[in-house]
């Protein structure tokens, strides 16, 4: 049975305290979530993290954090990665502001390989989670294409499905590329709505070619099937539940 875990920047609003993030977590647990990805709450002490894991048998699957945090506080984010058995954790993505064009892209790659050395031997491995804007051209490249192949081999990549859809291409195909490069996948549903607006989904609710998905994952040796949404209609933890009442009885994950 493949494992599923709950992205906690789904219920950002409902992990503000401590208390929260143990509330949130054991209402995740219920629902049937073997893990969790640890990004947006609050503060929270490490080991007060790791007593609700542990509590709640919940595995910490991977977390986000800033490049800033990997590059300055190394040791650190290293000490509470193998405190919680965390072997993965990634940056959200990269998003400029100015200068767009190829050079802006191999900066951004030489930096990251730079801070991908500093995990080596720890047993962590760091990596880069993609939005739509890779797939805007900087001058002669494709920066999601340019990324696969500029960032060092132990730079993993976290393909969110949805945002590789709104950049108008195939999850996927972009899954297998990356294969047994991909221990953590995001899985976010799509629909285009009359307005002609793009409106994130309960998975199996939306547009996405989800059998497909899933064989492109079986495939690439995913081990972790991550549930995000980062807006929608449903309340939040009605979405968790419906992704994951969708993943397990009608996709047979």
């Amino acid at each position: 049975m493949e494992r599923i875990a709950a992205q906690m920047y789904t219920l950002r609003d409902y992990c503000k305290t401590p208390a929260d993030i143990a509330a949130s977590c054991a209402k995740v647990k219920k629902m049937g979530y073997d893990g969790v990805q640890l990004s947006g709450m609050g503060p929270i002490d490490p080991q007060e993290m790791k007593k609700i894991l542990d509590g709640e048998g919940l595995e910490c699957c991977a977390t986000h954090i800033s490049a800033d945090a990997m590059e300055k506080e190394t040791e650190r984010v290293i000490a509470e990665h193998q405190l919680w058995n965390c072997k993965y954790t990634a940056i959200g993505g990269f998003f400029p502001k100015e200068n767009w064009g190829r050079k802006l892209w191999e900066d951004f790659a030489v930096r990251y390989n730079a801070i991908a050395k500093k995990f080596a031997g720890s047993g962590i491995r760091i990596g880069y989670h993609n939005h739509s804007h890779e797939f805007a051209m900087a001058d002669d490249i494709r920066p999601m294409d340019y990324l696969i192949n500029a960032l060092d081999p132990s730079v993993w990549i976290e393909i969110d499905t949805h945002w590789v859809a709104r950049g108008a291409s195939d999850p996927a195909g972009y899954i297998e590329r990356v294969a047994h490069r991909i221990p953590c996948v995001h899985f976010k549903d799509l629909i285009v709505t009359a307005q002609r607006e793009y409106k994130m989904m309960e998975i199996g609710d939306g547009n996405l070619n989800w059998p497909r998905i899933i064989q492109a994952c079986k495939y690439a040796g995913v081990q972790w099937y991550i549930v995000e949404r980062d807006a929608g209609d449903m309340e939040a933890f009605a979405s968790l539940e419906r992704s994951y009442y969708n993943m397990r009885e009608v996709m047979g994950l």
